[in-house]
């Protein structure tokens, strides 16, 4: 008989939830484009970071965990390319503060296509989101429920990326609005772009202490 165990739900709700609260690399993301370049930027690099967790959820109900675990090395090698990629988006931030002509960067969000590239491609290469489905969703997985195991796995990484999308949405809007409240001059909002550009590289330095 086909049937949902809702006690493993919930509790995967709960956990999933927990984990989401705690400060890490995607928290520290969306609060560094939030900060430095206000709501509409931080709320697009969400949309990217829950993009980049949908296409993990398809990966990993197609089997791409198992492949992961049969090759450790490739794990690390994600997480060097991750903390890279966010390196160069954090010196190509501090970089255009040195230029008295270049617009401050708070007060020009980027484009929003390409905001959401740089958001999703940083989700891919988060090796924390990859551990997510490597340790953590197995767990809460039932050979008993009737339902196969790749669907079970897709309606859990489905749930993450809604419950993503709803904390880290509500992280972006606070964030933007108390970094509102502190660029009302070209100096202040040149000092919050160098806060987001050094944010950036401190997210870095946790997707490489990511194990």
């Amino acid at each position: 008989m086909v049937h949902l165990d809702t006690g493993l739900l919930v509790l995967f709700l709960g956990m999933d939830l927990l984990l989401i609260c705690t400060p890490g690399p995607d928290m520290l993301y969306v609060m560094a484009r939030s900060l430095g370049q206000g709501r509409r930027t931080g709320l697009t690099a969400v949309a990217g970071i829950c993009s980049g967790y949908t296409v993990h959820t398809i990966l990993a109900a197609a089997g791409l965990a198992a492949a992961l675990r049969a090759v450790p090395a490739a794990l690390p090698a994600m997480r060097y390319a991750g903390a890279a990629y966010l390196v160069f988006l954090a010196i190509k931030t501090l970089a255009s503060l040195r230029s008295p002509a270049t617009p401050i960067p708070g007060a020009t969000p980027q484009p929003a296509g390409r905001v959401l590239r740089q958001s999703m491609l940083t989700a891919l290469l988060n090796p924390k989101g990859v551990l997510l489905y490597l340790s953590l969703m197995p767990q809460f997985i039932s050979t008993e429920t009737g339902i196969p195991l790749g669907f079970q796995l897709a309606a859990l990484g489905l749930l993450h990326v809604a419950n993503c999308a709803v904390l880290y949405g509500l992280l972006a809007l606070a964030t933007a609005r108390a970094s509102h409240a502190l660029t009302r001059t070209p100096k202040a909002a040149r000092r919050i772009s160098a806060v987001s550009g050094t944010m950036l590289l401190v997210v870095a330095a946790a997707t490489l202490g990511t194990h």
